[in-house]
C-alpha cells in the first residue's frame, strides 16, 4: 500500500472554494509562514481511500473476533449509537443540568440519569447508584473514596489498611494507593482462589477495606465471598466489588447480596458500550446502605414537578463534572431496555456457556491454568509449548497472521505463560470453533515447526518488533 506522501502531487487539491466575494484582508508578514506545510496534495478521492484501507488494518470488534480476556470485548449494538444520536441527548450543553432555570429543557436527560442508576443499583443489589466516574479505574478510586470517606465520618484514623488478592486487576493496589492507603496482598491457593486463612489473618483492626473481583481474574467464583464478607465487617471493614468480570453473573447473582458494600459496573464491558479508544468508558458505581451518605453528588432527584438535582449533605464530592460520560450512559441505558431481567440472565449464562465450551475444545493442547469448570473466561498456559521454545507471545501473534485478534496475554501474573480468553456471549459456535481451531494447529505447529511461529505475524503491515530494544533505544527524532 502506497503512503499517502507518495500519492501526493503539487498543486492537487481536495476541496475547491468559491471566488472570494469580499476584499481579502491583509495578514502581518509575521503571521505567515516561510515555507509550505509538509503535508501531501492529494484529491479527495485519495484521502477516502487511504483511511479505508488504513481501517481495514485495525483490528476491532465489528471485524475480528477480540477474545481479550478481563476486558470483556463484546459486540456493541448500533440501536444504541442511534439512540445515543439523538438530538435531545446528543445536542444538550452540559451547563443546562447545572441551572435551575434550565431544568425544564433535559427533563428526558435527567430521566435517564436517574433510570439508569436505579436500574444498575438494582442489578448490584444496592441501594442506590451514580454515573459520575469516567472509566473502570475511576470507579475503582471513588469506591475506595466511599470506603475513605465512611471512616473519616467515624473518627476511625487507624484505618489505613486495603486487603487486595494477588490476582486482582493492577487498578485495585494502585486505586487504593492513590487514596492514601496501604495495600496488603492476600495469596491465592493453589485451586486458584483467594487463601481465606491467610484473610483472615490479616483482617486486624486496622483494615480499612477488602477490594475483591468475584468471578476473580482467574475466571473462578470465589467460593468463600459471604465468609469474606462476614468476617470483614465484624472489624468494621467495607467489602469493594471489581464489577470488571460481572458479565458472568449479571441478571444472576447480585454482589450487594453477597455481601459488598460498593460496586463499580464497566458499562463499556457488561453493557456492550464503545470500549477503549473506541470509547470513551464508564465505571457507574453503586453502593450500599453504610456508604448513602457519602455518595458523589448532587444526584437526580424525582419529585412531584419532574426531576430536580439536589446535594448530598455527606457527600464526598464530586468524581467529574456533570454526569460523566454521559452519552455512553445513553447507549447503556438502551441496552438494559432491550434486555430487561430476564435477558441480562441470558448475558450471563451464554458467556459462561461460551467460555467452558472454547475450555473443553482447547484444555487438551494447553495446559488448564486451574482444574473444573471457569466462568465467563478460561484462563490456559503456553507452559507446555514455553518449554519447547514457543511462548504466549508467540501464539499471540501468530494468531494475528490467522485473523484473530490475541487474547490478553501474561495476565494474571499467577499463572506462568499465561492465555486469557473470553468470548462473551455475544459470539456463535461457528466463530468460537474457527478461533479453537486456529489455536490447535498453533499447538500442532509448536512439535512440528516452532521456528516459525517466532517470525509471526508474517502478513501484518508491521512484522515481529523487538519491544525491548524499541524500549531502551528510543528514538526521540520524532519527538521534536
Amino acid at each position: 500500500m502506497e503512503l499517502i506522501f507518495e500519492k501526493s502531487r503539487a498543486g492537487r487539491r481536495a476541496v475547491s472554494l468559491e471566488p472570494l466575494d469580499v476584499p481579502e484582508a491583509p495578514l502581518s508578514t509575521e503571521f505567515c509562514r516561510t515555507a509550505a506545510l509538509p503535508l501531501p496534495e492529494v484529491g479527495e478521492l485519495d484521502v477516502v481511500r487511504h483511511f479505508t484501507l488504513l481501517s481495514r488494518l485495525n483490528f476491532g470488534v465489528d471485524s475480528h473476533f477480540y477474545p481479550l480476556g478481563s476486558c470483556t470485548m463484546k459486540y456493541n449494538p448500533k440501536v444504541s449509537e442511534l439512540v445515543a444520536a439523538l438530538p435531545g441527548f446528543a445536542a444538550l450543553h452540559p451547563h443546562l443540568s447545572t441551572a435551575k432555570v434550565y431544568e425544564p429543557v433535559c427533563q428526558g436527560a435527567l430521566e435517564l440519569v436517574f433510570e439508569t442508576e436505579r436500574m444498575l443499583a438494582e442489578i448490584g443489589g444496592m441501594k442506590a447508584g451514580c454515573l459520575q466516574p469516567m472509566a473502570g479505574a475511576h470507579g475503582e478510586l471513588a469506591g475506595v473514596l466511599l470506603i475513605a470517606a465512611y471512616h473519616r465520618d467515624k473518627g476511625n484514623t487507624h484505618k489505613r489498611t486495603i486487603l487486595i488478592p494477588d490476582s486482582a486487576h493492577g487498578t485495585n493496589p494502585a486505586t487504593a494507593a492513590m487514596a492514601g492507603f496501604e495495600v496488603r496482598e492476600i495469596p491465592s491457593t493453589a485451586a486458584g482462589t483467594m487463601d481465606f486463612d491467610k484473610l483472615v489473618e490479616a483482617l486486624d483492626d486496622t483494615v480499612a477495606g477488602v477490594m475483591m473481583t468475584c468471578p476473580n481474574t482467574h475466571g473462578l467464583f470465589e467460593p468463600k465471598v459471604h465468609e469474606v464478607a462476614e468476617r470483614a465487617h465484624a472489624v468494621d471493614a467495607l467489602l469493594y466489588y471489581d464489577g470488571a468480570n460481572l458479565n458472568a453473573i449479571v441478571g444472576k447473582c447480585r454482589p450487594g447480596d453477597l455481601g459488598f458494600d460498593v460496586m463499580h459496573f464497566n458499562l463499556h464491558k457488561t453493557f456492550a458500550t464503545p470500549h477503549g479508544m473506541g470509547g470513551p468508558g464508564s465505571g457507574a458505581i453503586a453502593v450500599g446502605e453504610r456508604l448513602l451518605p457519602y455518595l458523589p453528588g448532587p444526584k437526580v432527584v424525582k419529585g412531584p414537578d419532574g426531576y430536580t438535582l439536589e446535594a448530598i449533605p455527606k457527600s464526598m464530592g464530586r468524581m467529574a463534572a456533570f454526569f460523566g460520560n454521559f452519552l455512553i450512559a445513553v447507549r447503556a441505558y438502551a441496552f438494559l431496555r432491550h434486555y430487561g431481567g430476564d435477558g441480562l440472565a441470558s448475558v450471563g449464562e451464554n458467556a459462561v456457556l461460551n467460555a467452558n465450551y472454547m475450555f473443553a475444545r482447547l484444555r487438551g493442547a494447553y495446559q488448564a491454568a486451574f482444574e473444573g469448570n471457569c466462568m465467563h473466561e478460561c484462563v490456559l498456559s503456553a507452559s507446555r509449548q514455553a518449554d519447547k521454545g514457543v511462548h504466549a507471545l508467540d501464539i499471540a501473534k501468530a494468531l494475528l497472521d490467522r485473523g484473530f485478534h490475541a487474547p490478553t496475554i501474561y495476565f494474571p501474573m499467577t499463572v506462568r505463560e499465561c492465555l486469557m480468553i473470553e468470548p462473551t456471549e455475544t459470539e456463535s459456535k461457528e466463530t468460537m470453533d474457527f478461533f479453537c481451531d486456529a489455536m490447535l494447529e498453533i499447538a500442532r505447529l509448536v512439535d512440528e515447526d516452532p521456528n516459525a511461529l517466532h517470525a509471526a505475524p508474517v502478513t501484518m503491515p508491521v512484522s515481529r518488533l523487538d519491544e525491548v530494544r524499541a524500549a531502551k533505544n528510543l528514538n526521540c527524532a520524532c519527538l521534536t
